[in-house]
């Protein structure tokens, strides 16, 4: 009898069974009855009753035949443990279709392969990104030695006015270049 293991989708033992079928027709083929007029054709020479025997006598043996072979048949599929290794296949078959790596669907190495493109493209963006943050720090560094030197040059424009401020008060005169003194 057959067993539905927790998934469901195939009975446990369908490969015992289909191996067993698979016997008994692949015998069944070999060992057919001959219909009694191929007796009666073989055995020309023989009376009615004769042939009617050998055909009776051939289809006993045929049968015997058929029983002792399925006999030795499942006696050696015992012994050699058949039946739990095609169970133990079947399950190793069923478990491989229900993890997506092992599937026939999906292909390990596509999967190795997109995850690298994946990363190799974050990597990119990330040196981009950072590449853009040199450059505005760059930038900023240019921005502030501009600011620094006007800073010197408007200290500088500052001692000047000073200076002449204190020239022009000095000589008591105000200076010639238009400044006003306040």
């Amino acid at each position: 009898m057959e067993k539905r293991d927790e998934v469901g989708s195939s009975a446990i033992g369908s490969r015992r069974s289909g191996l067993t079928k698979s016997f008994k027709l692949a015998i069944g083929s070999l060992l057919t009855a001959c219909s009694k007029q191929e007796i009666c054709k073989a055995f020309e020479n023989f009376s009615a009753n004769e042939q009617e025997y050998l055909h009776r006598l051939l289809i006993q043996v045929i049968a015997s035949l058929h029983g002792n072979i399925e006999e030795e048949f499942e006696s050696l599929c015992l012994e050699t443990q058949v039946g739990t290794a095609l169970d133990t296949v079947e399950q190793l078959v069923e478990e491989q279709a229900l993890d997506p790596l092992l599937s026939d669907k999906t292909n390990v190495v596509d999967v190795a392969q997109n995850v690298l493109t994946i990363k190799e493209n974050e990597i990119q963006h990330l040196e981009n990104m950072l590449q853009m943050a040199e450059e505005q720090n760059h930038s900023i560094r240019a921005c502030i030695e501009v600011l620094k030197k006007e800073q010197v040059d408007i200290s500088g424009v500052a001692d000047a006015v000073e200076k002449l401020r204190r020239g022009s008060l000095y000589h008591g005169q105000p200076a010639s270049n238009g400044i006003n003194n306040p």
